[in-house]
């Protein structure tokens, strides 16, 4: 299994970031060992002081594919689920000003607390989708998957140019405006639409 996470989908993020709007699709991995599961507890690293929540709708593919044409793209999920990916913000920018890769930024343990998946046919329009994050009981991050620069059609025909796409692969799709740090102690809960799906702490 592997996790594709998309970077600078939503507009509103780029800009807040100060980055440019992407022409085309920009993906980076993370490993299997970054996944929490079942709400469980985020450890604040010693190696960063400045760790970024970003909320994201993950795809969670259910089939091998390799060219997917974008019209057939629809297929190869079946179910979503919320996730977060973890930022060592700090990281981030160092390895930015060297042009050095951002993996230490984004590949450490714990860096992609997902929840459980939902059929995508619970849902009555994936491309109208709200998801959000509180923190400590404070709307921090609000977003609608119609605000998405690539749609998870061109992400998934995209992605699997490059990279096979193997059952169980998850792909974390974006995140909107509004992200920032979190500090030991923070209740992070998550909810697509008004169902929460991530409810955990960071110690």
């Amino acid at each position: 299994m592997k996790i594709i996470a998309i970077g600078r989908n939503y507009i509103e993020h780029a800009k807040e970031l100060n980055n440019p709007i992407p022409k085309e699709p920009m993906f980076f991995m993370k490993p299997e060992t970054a996944i929490i599961k079942n709400n469980k507890p985020f450890f604040y690293p010693d190696f960063s002081k400045d760790i970024h929540y970003e909320t994201e709708i993950v795809l969670v593919i259910n089939k091998v594919g390799k060219n997917i044409e974008p019209k057939f793209a629809h297929r190869y999920f079946d179910e979503i689920a919320l996730g977060i990916d973890f930022t060592a913000r700090d990281l981030q920018q160092v390895c930015k000003e060297k042009g050095k890769p951002w993996e230490i930024a984004k590949a450490f343990d714990g860096a992609a607390p997902i929840s459980e998946s939902i059929y995508k046919n619970k849902f009555e329009d994936l491309s109208n989708l709200n998801f959000s994050l509180e923190i400590n009981d404070q709307l921090v991050q609000q977003g609608n998957t119609r605000d998405m620069i690539f749609t998870y059609d061109v992400l998934i025909a995209y992605v699997s140019k490059f990279v096979t796409l193997k059952i169980g692969d998850l792909i974390y799709t974006g995140t909107p405006a509004g992200v920032g740090p979190v500090k030991i102690g923070d209740r992070l809960v998550g909810k697509i639409e008004n169902t929460v799906l991530l409810d955990f702490l960071i110690k």
